[in-house]
């Protein structure tokens, strides 16, 4: 049987299933259908809705003048998804890039009660994995399309199917004759899609997936063209500023807004009140005092001239030094540890040992500090909801939109935009809860503004804590036994997405290196109580233990008079895979892991004797899938610390765009410089004390590395998320190279105050 006869017989439901139509102008659509089209606005193609549920809703329009519209479902953070994944759909359906354009959808749920469903499947950010389940069905997406035009060519020339090809965006028949797919386009449209998916390209035919390609906004980013959510506005919207209660739990006390109401432009001043203590922060953060106005200008002058007075609450005396100091405490005590993983025996080993090496390892709060700070614009009708922000979990955002105002899930439009950066932060949407509230009192469109002050001390921060590590070893310096026991804030504290979560979730993994190559081994866990809310941060849990494990490892090789990496090398042992429970399991790959740490050490230099007061330090770590080592060269002038290079060597599975991922290995890497040099968020009397980048400061130009090399492994591994994977390494990184530098052993984040302390 033929394409085309096939085309004609298939089941009609495999065409509701991918949404095979004919729009307008002929163009052919494809994408996948969810349930209640007609509840949506008109601002996109209808065209592709239909009324089966799916898992998945991109879409491919072809217009008659041969031009290839993908649409990107998810929010762009800088991650890149806005462009990798339309690469998947146009490489299947065999188009020059060139011909592509890409088109952000909005969200897109609908439907009520059992018939609910979101027509784009799910649209939240890059978690891990995520490239690597949507895959196959954005592929099938552009392959089931490129086969309804061959079909619709094979009709048109009365040839079989299975003797055309395509090309650049072409049907092309043995005797040469070309037809455009836009050609094709209204004739594709009527036919029926195959009952069984279509076979995709191998790997060695791929022309657009694995080939570095500039992102589809490059321009517009480049030029300031781009529009965020801060960018948003709507006739008619006020513009709104909160002073917050700045104590966890507490309350408004007294308010005195007369001078406030009195800043030309400020139209009206609202107080809300602070969630519930003890549940959930899956809404607004803390009680607040909104002031609205003619303009954010306006809004702040009005927000300065307000005299409040604050009910302190249950954490007005928490400090994080005496977070720190109970860490310590509950380490030396060891009550109430729970265990994430023991081997072995380790009291026998002590006793056995030769010799025991001992060290802890103190970590700060730290902020995400998000380039472009929250803020939403809402506009709220008595039957729909409209909002525009800069989000990576629309999905919260709407069940928040609908919990707040009585409003079904399908009436909340949600608009979505490039963000300035997210690192975990916009997972959480506080400040949609904050501007509903406001905009509800106020009866009006609100334009919610947070200023870096806001977004600094009202953040979900990376927990603080400290890490116990004891290695026992045998007289040939080995191993024999290793105890690594953290006392630390939760990071699960009043999130409702870790219920059911091991307390240890986001502070620890029970099997990360060098677990399971150690036969005497124990992992345990002690939280710590505090008020201040924790959330996700780039590398989830390896970002704040790989600075501990990795730095003991250094610590043990000087110790024993060993070289790091041999070190290293020789507790990975063998190439084999062991049992790894969480993000990137089920397995840890020891061959894997040692590739990347034998080819940063070469790439780096290691083991040439330096004269030069130049310091080589190196770490590697496994985060959610992916394997990564990191090498750095430091010196130390004068009182300031020089970063001469920086390198990282990824094996990270799979590549779509081998350029995108280039970039966020070295940005992730220089992210985890930045937090590690000079970052802390310290509480005082109940309080968070930064409030800019003055006292919270990034890497600047010229404390960056002057020369960073990103060298990544060709692999056809399950691909895993970059940032998270490149983040973790770069502490323990630098902090070994210090070492090696100086002598100067730093246990205590952040890096450079202590530096300069012990110098």
């Amino acid at each position: 049987m033929s394409a085309s006869d096939r085309s004609k017989t298939a089941d009609p439901s495999r065409r509701r299933f991918l949404g095979v139509a004919l729009g307008v102008g002929g163009a052919l659509l494809v994408g996948f259908r969810s349930a209640q089209a007609a509840q949506f606005p008109e601002d996109f193609p209808t065209e592709l809705l239909g009324d089966d549920l799916t898992a998945l809703g991109p879409f491919v329009r072809i217009e008659r003048d041969n031009r290839v519209v993908i649409g990107a479902s998810g929010c762009d953070v800088g991650q890149g998804v806005t462009t990798s994944l339309p690469m998947l759909i146009a490489e299947e359906l065999d188009v020059d890039w060139q011909q592509v354009r890409v088109l952000q959808l909005p969200y897109g749920y609908g439907g009520t009660g059992a018939d609910a469903s979101n027509r784009y499947g799910r649209q939240g950010g890059a978690e891990p994995g995520r490239v690597d389940e949507e895959r196959t069905d954005l592929r099938q997406a552009g392959a089931t399309a490129r086969w309804l035009l061959v079909a619709a060519a094979a009709e048109e020339w009365k040839l079989p199917a299975d003797g055309l090809r395509t090309a650049s965006g072409q049907v092309i028949a043995p005797d040469g004759r070309r037809l455009s797919y836009g050609a094709l386009a209204r004739s594709a449209a009527t036919l029926t899609p195959p009952a069984d998916p279509v076979p995709l390209k191998p790997a060695d035919r791929f022309g657009i997936i694995g080939r570095p390609t500039r992102i589809v906004d490059a321009q517009d980013l480049v030029t300031g063209r781009t529009r965020y959510g801060s960018d948003a506005y709507r006739a008619g919207a006020l513009f709104a500023v909160v002073l917050r209660c700045p104590y966890r739990d507490g309350a408004i006390d007294q308010v005195d807004d007369t001078a406030a109401r009195k800043v030309a432009g400020v139209r009206e001043v609202i107080t809300f009140e602070g969630p519930p203590a003890d549940e959930p922060l899956d809404g607004h953060q803390a009680a607040g005092v909104a002031v609205l106005a003619d303009s954010t200008w306006a809004a702040l002058q009005g927000r300065e001239r307000l005299a409040v007075t604050w009910k302190r609450g249950p954490w007005a005396e928490e400090s994080s030094a005496a977070l720190t100091a109970q860490a310590h405490a509950a380490l030396d005590s060891g009550e109430g540890a729970l265990e994430l993983r023991r081997d072995g025996d380790l009291v026998r080993a002590r006793r056995q040992a030769l010799r025991l090496v001992e060290a802890r390892y103190e970590l700060p709060f730290l902020a995400h500090a998000v380039d472009e700070p929250p803020g939403a614009l809402i506009e709220l009708k008595q039957d729909r909801a409209l909002l525009i922000a800069s989000l990576e979990n629309p999905d919260e955002a709407s069940v928040i939109v609908s919990r707040l105002t009585g409003l079904p899930r399908s009436a909340v439009e949600i608009r979505l935009t490039r963000a300035g950066g997210s690192y975990g932060r916009r997972l959480r949407n506080d400040f949609v809860a904050e501007a509903v509230l406001i905009a509800k009192a106020a009866g009006k469109p609100v334009k919610l503004v947070w200023t870096r002050q806001d977004d600094l001390r009202h953040d979900f921060y990376r927990p603080l804590g400290v890490h116990q590590l004891a290695a026992t070893l045998d007289r040939r310096a080995r191993i024999t036994g290793w105890s690594h026991r953290c006392a630390a804030t939760p990071r699960s504290y009043r999130d409702r997405h870790l219920a059911g979560q091991p307390i240890w979730t986001g502070c620890l993994e029970p099997d990360s290196f060098p677990a399971g190559l150690v036969e005497h081994f124990e992992k345990t866990f002690q939280p710590v109580t505090a008020g201040l809310p924790r959330g996700d941060f780039p590398g989830g849990a390896h970002t704040f233990s790989a600075f501990a494990e990795q730095c003991f490892l250094d610590e043990i090789a000087v110790a024993t008079k060993q070289d790091a990496v041999a070190l290293r090398l020789a507790l990975l042992g063998e190439p084999r895979t062991l049992p790894y429970r969480g993000a990137g399991g089920p397995t840890f790959d020891t061959g894997r892991m040692a590739h990347v740490l034998q080819a940063c050490a070469t790439r780096l230099g290691w083991g040439v004797r330096r004269s030069d007061g130049h310091g080589l330090g190196i770490a590697c770590h496994f985060t959610d899938g992916g394997y990564v080592a990191q090498g750095m060269e430091v010196s130390v002038e004068g009182d300031a610390l020089v970063i001469h290079r920086a390198l990282c060597v990824a094996d990270i599975g799979r590549l779509v765009n081998p350029l995108n991922t280039e970039s966020q290995l070295s940005a992730a890497m220089l992210n985890g410089i930045s937090c590690a040099l000079d970052q802390a968020i310290t509480v005082k009397d109940g309080q968070v004390q930064q409030k800019d980048f003055g006292d919270y400061a990034l890497l600047a130009a010229a404390q960056a590395p002057r020369q960073v090399e990103v060298v990544i492994v060709p692999s056809d591994a399950a691909p895993a998320p970059a940032a998270d994977a490149a983040t973790a390494p770069a502490a323990p990184a630098l902090a070994n190279a210090i070492h090696a530098a100086t002598t100067v052993r730093i246990r205590k984040l952040p890096l450079r105050p202590e530096l300069m302390r012990m110098l």
